[in-house]
């Protein structure tokens, strides 16, 4: 396995994460845990922020929310000076109930509701990323009952095929995401925003897909948003105060994934605008981006316990773990690949080629033909960069209840979301009247 950030191998042969033993790390909190690297999402944040500086263009970067949303995340992206992506109430008022400044927090959404654009006026955010000419009409209606001036960005698709799998790709023209570029739904909604007074329109924005791990479909996507922003000016006189080129920079899971250097994908997205606009007599725009697992995937790791080991002669060998689809359900969505070590043996030589398998009711194969020493029950599993849509994507399917989240730094381990309870699991849930027994216990 591939040891990311602060990750080694520590005397005592176990694997070590911001100086916290894994051992001790599921001795104290259990397992399945997620085990953040503090140290690795502090130094993504600053290493974006360096690469913009460097291009001397006026930027902000905004944390994309999704990928790892909880309390303790949205204090330390404030803490770093970045913005916040929020696609939900449940992320805006998780945002807002951590303190999160509101006039840095972004609403994203192709179907927002009207509780989401309410919540996100009262609450006077920074700017709300209209998707499609429903919701303009929408934001517009309930700005102007609340008496609202709102900051808006209009989201197109540039009709660019991002290298990636099909389940994340988002800037095509097939696609729910946006504004069409090729049909002229774009620049029909950038003249739909002039009758409603409440708005002012920032800019445009543009999302092309997750994990990619080339330049070229960021930089045709700048072209097209350029075209598109000289084409407004000299069509209506609109200047786009804002060009928004999303995220989806790739992370490294496993051998042969190749991610760029921030710094090359900031450059990528960079190199032209000053020139180019400058050239056409045109106010260099601020240029966003959204980076999300950039920031926190390759910063999680997964703990497990191998539990029962089942080997079929001549065709596969399994090794059970407590966890699996409920806690990381990436691989059974989109076929994602993981590394895996054994976190108690991580100077033991690899003997056996095994398949990970998870303990949902479901063919739940974590990662299939990997190798790993020869695994006993009870042996601690790490399964590496695990930071980013695992934790925000988790569920009590079979009932199983959600793992605790620490984050690890300088040798302490902190809590910032405890383990499920067994009344956790239950404290939502409602028996009828007619249905009521006696003998069992009701919470009203």
């Amino acid at each position: 396995m591939y040891l990311h950030g602060t990750s080694t191998i520590n005397e005592r042969g176990h694997l070590q994460i911001g100086g916290c033993d894994t051992t001790d790390l599921a001795a104290t909190f259990g397992t399945p845990l997620y085990v953040m690297d503090e140290e690795l999402i502090r130094k993504r944040c600053r290493e974006f922020i360096q690469a913009f500086r460097t291009s001397g263009l006026k930027f902000k970067i905004a944390y994309a929310s999704k990928a790892f949303c909880v309390l303790a995340m949205c204090r330390l992206i404030d803490e770093e000076e970045l913005d916040l992506d929020v696609a939900s109430d449940g992320e805006l008022y998780t945002a807002l109930q951590a303190g999160f400044p509101a006039e840095r927090i972004h609403l994203h959404g192709s179907n927002k509701t009207r509780v989401e654009l309410e919540m996100a006026l009262d609450a006077g955010i920074g700017c709300i990323v209209v998707d499609n000419l429903m919701e303009l009409e929408l934001l517009g209606s309930l700005a102007t009952e609340k008496n609202k001036r709102v900051n808006i960005l209009l989201r197109v698709a540039p009709g660019v095929e991002a290298h990636t799998h099909e389940y994340i790709t988002t800037g095509n023209e097939d696609t729910k995401f946006g504004f069409d570029l090729a049909s002229g739904a774009a620049f029909l909604a950038v003249k739909a925003v002039a009758q409603y007074p409440v708005f002012k329109l920032l800019g445009i924005h543009s999302h092309i897909g997750s994990q990619i791990f080339e330049v070229e479909g960021f930089k045709l996507a700048v072209d097209k948003l350029i075209t598109f922003a000289l084409q407004t000016r000299d069509e209506t006189g609109i200047v786009f105060q804002v060009l928004n080129l999303g995220g989806g920079f790739g992370v490294r899971y496993v051998e042969g994934d190749t991610p760029l250097p921030i710094t090359a994908y900031v450059e990528a997205i960079t190199q032209d605008i000053f020139s180019v606009f400058t050239s056409n007599h045109y106010p260099v725009p601020e240029i966003q981006i959204e980076p999300g697992r950039s920031i926190v995937g390759d910063a999680g790791t997964t703990l497990y316990t191998v539990g029962s080991i089942k080997e079929i002669p001549g065709i596969r060998k399994y090794v059970s773990i407590n966890g699996g689809l409920t806690d990381n359900p990436r691989p059974a969505l989109y076929q994602a690949q993981y590394e895996a070590m054994l976190a108690n043996r991580g100077t033991e030589m690899d003997e056996e080629l095994v398949t990970v398998a998870g303990k949902c009711c479901e063919s739940d194969t974590m990662i299939r033909d990997t190798r790993l020493p020869r695994a006993n029950t009870g042996d601690l599993l790490a399964v590496s960069c695990t930071g980013a849509y695992t934790y925000s994507m988790a569920s009590n399917y079979n009932r199983y209840r959600r793992p605790a989240v620490v984050f690890v730094k300088d040798g302490t381990a902190e809590l910032v979301v405890r383990r499920e309870t067994y009344l956790d699991l239950i404290n939502c849930d409602v028996i009828p009247v007619r249905l009521r027994a006696e003998s069992l216990p009701y919470r009203g």
